[in-house]
């Protein structure tokens, strides 16, 4: 007698029933596997989940915040080749004597005439002449380069700023997400019980039925 009231309806009708009672029992079989298996969940995340998102979400967070910070020894030789050019008035010393031939002119006194003749004379070593230097003098020589270079460098602004950047706007949400999960197997159920009591609505208050 139930069987011909159940199909008594419609094909159609009597589908939506059987797929309202098949997907009510689904869905209470998966409720009843996410209940059995998420206390066994629980222990892997605190082991090993949380640990390992958290410590890699920490450490991108560390490496982009991180300093090159080191001293750099150069010692090295630097080749050097230009022309220098010298234009400048100085004194020179004579290192040995000089000798010098003038050409000179004579006058004989009271009306005598002149001779032309020449006069030898030597420069002494170390006397001092006045010149006027203008030269093109050309240099090529090698530069020993021998310091310490202090280096302080921000990791943000070297190219691996970029990847650290990326990697740590990928963990941190994750890392935000498992430590909001439970700890404990106790604080799942206290949560599921909160959250079952809040989804309870409060029964309103009945008001005075007139007299």
């Amino acid at each position: 007698m139930k069987k011909d009231l159940f199909w008594q309806a419609r094909p159609w009708q009597a589908f939506k029933n059987m797929a309202i009672i098949f997907s009510f029992v689904v869905n209470l079989v998966l409720v009843i596997v996410i209940l059995l298996a998420l206390p066994l969940l629980i222990p892997g995340l605190n082991d090993v989940a949380r640990p390992l998102v958290g410590g890699l979400s920490d450490s991108f967070i560390q490496m982009g915040e991180a300093r090159i910070a080191r001293t750099i020894s150069v010692d090295d030789q630097i080749p050097v080749a230009f022309t220098l050019p010298l234009q400048q008035h100085t004194q020179v010393e004579l290192v040995e004597p000089v000798p010098m031939s003038v050409p000179a002119t004579f006058v004989l006194p009271a009306g005598g005439g002149t001779i032309n003749g020449v006069v030898s004379l030597q420069l002494p070593a170390g006397t001092t002449l006045p010149v006027a230097l203008d030269l093109q003098v050309p240099v090529s020589t090698t530069i020993p380069v021998q310091l310490d270079v202090a280096v302080d460098i921000p990791l943000e602004e070297t190219e691996l700023g970029g990847p650290f950047n990326t990697l740590r706007a990928l963990f941190q949400p994750l890392d935000a997400f498992l430590r909001g999960l439970p700890e404990s197997n106790e604080e799942l159920y206290d949560r599921i019980a909160n959250q079952a009591v809040d989804s309870v609505a409060p029964a309103e208050p009945i008001g005075a039925l007139p007299r």
